[in-house]
């Protein structure tokens, strides 16, 4: 599930405590990526609103115009 979250194979090697990639790799490759990566985004004006989306599971992708954007998958 790690995996499927994040795609980064090093991440989860660390997770899982392996000290070898190819033993995570063995668990990696029983995810199934059929499923269309699909988000909900929102929007922060302030430090308490980003916060607020961190705490509900949202994370950071950037900055427009002043704007922080979130996102968490659905």
């Amino acid at each position: 599930m790690e995996y499927y979250k994040t795609k980064d194979i090093l991440h989860v090697m660390t997770v899982l405590g392996h000290k070898n990639i190819k033993n995570t790799l063995i668990y990696t490759h029983l995810v199934k990526f059929t499923e269309k990566d699909e988000y909900i985004s929102k929007v922060a004006h302030s430090v308490e609103e980003a916060c607020e989306l961190i705490d509900k599971g949202f994370e950071y992708v950037g900055c427009i115009n002043g704007a922080e954007i979130f996102r968490k998958r659905k």
